[in-house]
């Protein structure tokens, strides 16, 4: 369904700009109104250049740049339209009070096209306040602004107050009798009730619309919406087909040709058909890029994504979802709602002040005005030296944080120093404990063993009890098992395997051997790694790899086991998996023994992230990702 309610830009009829109009120039304004209303750009142009000098001195830049303006916001040339406003801008304190707010409006909606949500609501409320004090001279212009305001609404999800706006539009659109605007609040209240799950009454509002004049474009709109509604709750894919072919047009525009072929898209899902589902994804997906919409291109590159792998194009099917985390990761603005709230507040607190303040004028007499006077010299006195003083205090106390940020930051930086530090000493002191132990274990016997033959040589050189070359054949084999010895040492401390053949192959091994005693089953799967990568970065992944292994077997109490491990653009992608206990990580009750912060330090070495996921009684996944230069 079609979210983005489209503008009916009845707005620029130009009633309220052409309200100072003289006699002798209505024609000149009519036949702008004329080309305006059936966007005629070109000629909107071409008369606004030839009838320059027979507009009155006193409005006619106004006429000239608002209409500019409307030209360039049909065209979606926003620039220009900023170009346009700032020339309004140098003149504007000179407009009459009722085109200074047809300008403010102007504004709102270029802010509302460009999602500048707080700009547009300040400016729409501006207006608002200006428009509501004769509803029946300005029906026109509150209907705009209504609208504006419910779209407003809608995008920062206060669904109390776009209805209420919508319906406020719905009502003040009958008064004027214009059945374009009737016809566009009622798909807009289809449109919400579709958002909020109500078929029913959003069907019968998109229906009320078609009962209506519509512009070409609009009305296909319109009969999209029918067609989504049928296919989304009620699985009439009769229908759905029916209203989506028939919105296609001529005049259907780029954005709504990108809905259609959603739909037909869900449609051939629907009947298993996946090639022809892959082709209406693709079509959508190029109409989409013309005039964007991220909510429905996050869909169709999700849906690409799964399509592609049903079809088992598995590169495909990648190159989409990769497209899909890209997109659906931009940040939302979290306070968009408190926002418009405050902003709606003060505007109703604003005008129950002017009220109040209009009430008061109307009883006091004109001597009061030197009194009033003098004490507004006397408060701007005040306050200047008030917001002076205020000033003064705000940079100290900012300078002031300022050093303690710095200071904060410096102490910061010290603390990761040490704690890389620690680290690497730590991993350095259990490296020559294990050498230690190793020289200990294995070559310490060899050599007490090779003592004794020695003595016994001694001896027999001095009694010759034995056979001289049976005694130097023995302490031979032992010389050279020590030799042995000492070079498995330095080959295990330099990894092995990992310096010989390479990363993928000692993860391998490591899970074979694991594996082999049928405690816990671990798979390797991998993907990309065709060439060898630099024996320190080798070296470090698989010691990282191998103690999260070992955190797995030691605490998870897991069965299977998945080490996922690729290397696609330059990115070495590390995800393991278990099926076992889990654990809590956020409540920073973990094992001392378990060196997560071990791990942590080496992939931040690494420049990579670290991430954990993991639920109780759901086992967990480890996700490393380390930039390969």
């Amino acid at each position: 369904m079609k979210y983005n309610i489209l503008l009916f830009l009845l707005l620029f009829s130009g009633k309220a700009i052409f309200s100072q109009v003289l006699p002798e120039n209505k024609n000149l304004y009519d036949s702008i109104s004329k080309h305006i209303r059936q966007r005629n750009f070109s000629k909107i142009k071409s008369f606004l250049n030839n009838n320059k000098k027979k507009f009155n001195k006193n409005d006619k830049y106004l006429i000239i740049d608002i209409n500019d303006f409307y030209y360039h916001y049909l065209k979606k040339n926003y620039d220009n339209c900023y170009i346009v406003l700032n020339r309004i801008e140098k003149y504007k304190d000179k407009l009459n009070y009722e085109n200074l707010n047809q300008y403010f409006t102007s504004k709102g909606y270029l802010f509302k096209a460009e999602n500048k949500i707080d700009s547009a609501t300040i400016y729409f409320t501006k207006s608002l306040s200006f428009f509501e004090k004769d509803k029946i001279k300005y029906s026109s212009e509150l209907a705009n602004i209504y609208q504006g305001l419910a779209t407003i609404y809608r995008l920062s999800n206060n669904t109390s107050k776009e209805l209420k706006y919508l319906n406020d539009y719905l009502e003040i659109a009958k008064k004027t009798g214009n059945e374009y605007k009737i016809s566009s609040a009622y798909n807009s209240l289809g449109v919400y009730y579709d958002k909020n799950n109500n078929p029913k009454n959003s069907l019968e509002n998109f229906k009320k619309s078609l009962n209506y004049k519509q512009r070409n474009i609009s009305r296909n709109t319109t009969l999209q919406n029918i067609g989504s509604i049928y296919l989304k709750y009620f699985n009439n894919v009769d229908s759905a087909f029916y209203y989506n072919q028939k919105a296609i047009n001529e005049y259907t525009s780029k954005r709504n040709l990108a809905f259609i072929h959603y739909d037909l898209s869900l449609i051939a899902s629907r009947k298993n058909n996946l090639n022809q589902e892959n082709k209406e994804l693709q079509t959508s997906l190029k109409y989409i890029k013309l005039d964007p919409f991220p909510e429905l291109e996050i869909k169709l590159y999700k849906d690409l994504s799964e399509n592609n792998k049903k079809l088992k194009n598995y590169k495909e099917s990648l190159r989409f979802l990769e497209k899909y985390d890209s997109l659906n990761n931009v940040v939302k603005n979290q306070s968009l709602i408190e926002k418009v709230e405050e902003i709606e507040i003060k505007y109703q607190s604003e005008k129950k002040e002017k009220e109040n303040l209009q009430l008061k004028i109307e009883k006091e007499k004109t001597n009061n005005f030197l009194i009033a006077s003098l004490l507004f010299i006397f408060l701007s006195s005040i306050i200047t030296v008030l917001i002076f003083k205020n000033s003064n205090k705000k940079r100290k106390v900012a300078e002031q944080q300022k050093e303690l940020e710095t200071q904060k930051n410096l102490t910061l930086l010290k603390e990761q120093e040490i704690t890389t530090i620690n680290a690497m000493v730590d991993g350095q002191e259990k490296e020559r404990k294990q050498i230690a132990e190793d020289l200990h274990d294995n070559l310490g016997s060899v050599l007490a063993t090779l003592k004794l033959h020695f003595e016994k040589l001694k001896i027999n050189c001095e009694k010759n009890l034995i056979d001289p070359e049976i005694l130097f054949n023995k302490t031979e084999n032992l010389i050279d098992e020590a030799y042995i010895k000492v070079r498995s040492i330095a080959h295990a401390k330099n990894s092995g395997v990992i310096a010989n053949q390479g990363l993928l192959v000692a993860i391998k091994l490591m899970a074979d051997k694991i594996s082999s005693a049928d405690n816990i089953k671990i798979d390797v799967i991998d993907f990309g790694l065709n060439k060898r990568l630099k024996n320190s970065l080798e070296i470090t992944v698989f010691r990282i790899i191998q103690e999260l292994i070992t955190n797995i077997i030691k605490h998870a109490e897991a069965k299977n086991a998945t080490i996922n491990i690729s290397l696609y653009d330059k990115n070495l992608n590390i995800i393991i998996e278990d099926d076992g206990k889990g654990f809590n990580f956020k409540k920073g009750n973990l094992k001392k023994g378990m060196g997560i912060n071990s791990i942590e330090t080496r992939v931040a070495h690494l420049e990579g992230t670290f991430e954990i996921d993991s639920t109780l009684g759901k086992g967990s996944s480890i996700i490393i990702n380390i930039p390969i230069s």
